[in-house]
């Protein structure tokens, strides 16, 4: 996008200085052609060069002898050519939108640069369409990178971020923010691109989270391999869901109404409890976690055991390597997911 926002700027740029330079060539041949062949002052034959190029009808400055009849005659054909030709590109530049476009995608650019801990998703097509409206439900600052226009207008339409342009190309990403960037999620057409694009996100930013699709089932072992954090293949999630539908109709009508819900938004969350976090050393109990209406804990992680425990004990005592899953209203979870985090300064 900061490509296409220069190119459109120089292009702009360039428009008006060949309207301009044209303009001022129009009026010195005119100022130039009446002060050679009437011998007026400079005043005067600027003077008598606005009138006439603006076409008011006001009289000459001083009667006009042949010779300047016939510079006029030409003058006024050519200057108001030209000078009609230019307002009209002006006004085209900005009445079919490309001005407002430039300034428009330049907005979008400030406002991706504003973001910190924001997620990426490569691709708006098929699985990253889905990415999207749950990102959008779960309100989480974002980026898109697609390269098709017409998804990419009506990702515009709807305010969200997006940047045109390949993802596996790095200046792309640059564009997108991933070095301040929190996850990132290849959703590409190809195993071959979602490959290249963790590989390639991954060199530019290390922390990065990363989850890719694979199509293949061969491929998931080669985008782990490129530092994928994780795959998923809709083909197995598919046939999963198939399967859940046959033999436990009563879990998955549970988790449809969970996520389809149009009156609040309900989620399976995490809530890290990280170095330096105020909940470190309470109890579950002691957080208010346990008793908020809203919200129920379903899980305490481990992280250095790599082990859970499920409906763990009000008198738990949270560690900074332990992180809870809890099931609820997002804006809920995302209330004790504020607190959670160390104070800042």
């Amino acid at each position: 996008m900061v490509l296409l926002l220069r190119t459109g700027l120089v292009m702009m740029r360039e428009r008006l200085k060949t309207i301009m330079l044209v303009l001022l060539i129009v009026f010195f041949t005119g100022v130039s052609g009446y002060q050679l062949i009437e011998g007026w002052s400079t005043f005067d034959s600027l003077y008598m060069t606005v009138i006439t190029l603006a076409s008011v009808g006001l009289s000459e400055v001083h009667p006009l002898s042949a010779k300047g009849r016939i510079f006029n005659m030409v003058f006024i054909l050519l200057g108001t050519g030209v000078l009609v030709c230019g307002v009209s590109t002006i006004t085209a530049f900005i009445v079919e939108g490309e001005f407002t476009d430039v300034f428009r995608r330049k907005k979008m650019q400030n406002k991706i640069n504003r973001l910190n801990g924001h997620y990426i998703v490569c691709g708006a097509d098929q699985t990253g369409r889905y990415v999207i409206e749950e990102l959008v439900k779960t309100k989480r600052d974002f980026v898109v990178i697609e390269k098709d226009i017409e998804k990419i207008e009506e990702l515009e339409l709807r305010e969200i971020l997006v940047v045109e342009g390949d993802a596996t190309h790095n200046a792309i990403l640059h564009t997108a923010g991933i070095e301040k960037a929190k996850g990132l999620i290849a959703a590409l057409h190809s195993d071959a691109d979602n490959i290249l694009v963790v590989l390639t996100a991954k060199h530019l930013n290390a922390c990065l989270r990363v989850i890719s699709k694979a199509v293949e089932e061969e491929s998931e072992q080669k985008i782990r391999m490129a530092g994928a954090d994780g795959v998923v293949m809709p083909n197995f999630i598919g046939g999963m869901r198939m399967v859940s539908e046959m033999i436990r109709p009563s879990v998955v009508t549970f988790l449809d109404i969970m996520l389809r819900a149009r009156d609040r938004t309900i989620r399976v969350e995490d809530v890290v409890i990280g170095d330096n976090s105020p909940f470190a050393g309470m109890t579950i109990e002691e957080t208010g976690m346990s008793d908020k209406e809203g919200m129920t804990i379903v899980a305490l992680k481990d992280v250095l055991r790599d082990s859970y425990i499920f409906n763990p004990a009000k008198t738990t005592v949270l560690a900074p390597h332990h992180t809870l899953v809890v099931m609820g209203d997002v804006g809920v979870i995302s209330n004790f997911n504020n607190r959670a985090e160390p104070p800042q300064g």
